[in-house]
């Protein structure tokens, strides 16, 4: 194991069950301040936790943020994958997620065990895994990537080295058709809320909303069918984005659409309004919601204010292994979106 976490107390707190207000969001700033840390949400979690956040953002993008903040504690609400993270690349600060059953079902399709047996299949293989991976994971890779820079790392490649490409098999087949690299090896890996996003669905809302945009996470299940609906001339190509996270909310500033349809979780549509607000954005799949980012309530925050759970620690030898990958990441391209 890589990680133990502290466990939370059986209390709880006033707040429990109980839409945020203004005393509780006072009391998570004064507790914060307190505890000198910073507040960092992905743009999936609930829109009272985005709110109260010092930083909203994808995976990546907070990690990098937390590792610059002067903060000696980081709250991060997430899954678990983003709070290893930060503190692979902070291991000097306190990190906390404020729920850790929240986990990842991407990041639990593959296991170090299963990459070394993998990697053994192919040896002198370039190992790229998305940085939806835990720590063990990261520490088996060559070079982590996001959904914004994979193609990028994947062309970084020697052309006759075999890629090892974990854990998502959208991703991997969205990389193996921009590059089209026939010696990429994908691992068959999901996220289950991004792959029940299909494209019978997507194809269904875009007959029925013509004149929208469509931002398309690559980790979805419908990404392929999009980009056929643009080949055969049934979507316009310009609509037809695919996008991490983090893009998505650059190109919500930069389109002309009066309409936009977004294929991931449905968190993300928050800061997409609020980036844009003269744009209705709308989910190809309203069902379309993580549970495990959901588990980071407005009680849950201010518990591990309060107490200073669920702590995470990772193994330093892992740590510093894991480092390594995702810093080459970091190096390679234009890092953008996390996920």
């Amino acid at each position: 194991m890589t990680e133990t976490l502290t466990p939370a107390p059986a209390d709880l707190t006033p707040y429990g069950g109980v839409i945020a207000d203004a005393a509780w969001a006072d009391e998570v700033r004064r507790l914060a301040k307190e505890r000198d840390a910073v507040l960092l949400a992905h743009n999936y979690q609930l829109p009272e936790i985005q709110e109260i956040a010092d930083h909203t953002g994808d995976s990546l993008a907070l990690s990098r943020i937390a590792a610059e903040s002067e903060a000696s504690t980081i709250v991060f609400c997430g899954v678990h994958f983003m709070a290893e993270t930060a503190k692979i690349l902070s291991p000097a600060k306190t990190v906390l997620i404020p729920d850790a059953r929240a986990g990842c079902s991407l990041a639990d399709s593959i296991t170090a065990d299963q990459l070394r047996e993998w990697k053994a299949e192919y040896p002198g293989a370039v190992v790229v895994s998305y940085v939806n991976t835990t720590a063990e994971v990261k520490a088996e890779t060559d070079i982590c990537c996001t959904s914004s820079n994979a193609v990028d790392v994947v062309a970084s490649i020697p052309a006759d080295q075999d890629v090892l490409f974990l854990p998502d098999q959208f991703l991997g087949a969205h990389v193996k058709r921009e590059t089209g690299r026939e010696n990429l090896h994908i691992w068959a890996g999901e996220c289950h809320v991004h792959a029940g996003i299909n494209g019978p669905e997507l194809a269904e809302r875009a007959a029925a909303n013509p004149d929208s945009d469509l931002f398309i996470h690559p980790e979805c299940g419908c990404a392929t069918s999009a980009l056929y609906l643009a080949g055969e001339g049934i979507v316009p190509a310009e609509k037809v984005k695919i996008l991490s996270t983090g893009d998505m909310v650059k190109q919500a500033k930069e389109t002309n659409a009066k309409s936009v349809l977004v294929a991931t979780e449905i968190g993300m549509l928050h800061q997409l309004r609020k980036a844009a607000p003269e744009i209705e954005f709308n989910a190809v799949n309203d069902r379309a919601s993580c549970r495990y980012m959901k588990m980071i309530t407005p009680a849950a925050l201010l518990r591990s204010l309060r107490h200073g759970v669920d702590e995470v620690h990772v193994d330093p030898e892992i740590a510093k292994r894991a480092r390594a990958s995702v810093r080459r990441m970091i190096e390679i391209g234009q890092p953008g979106g996390g996920e």
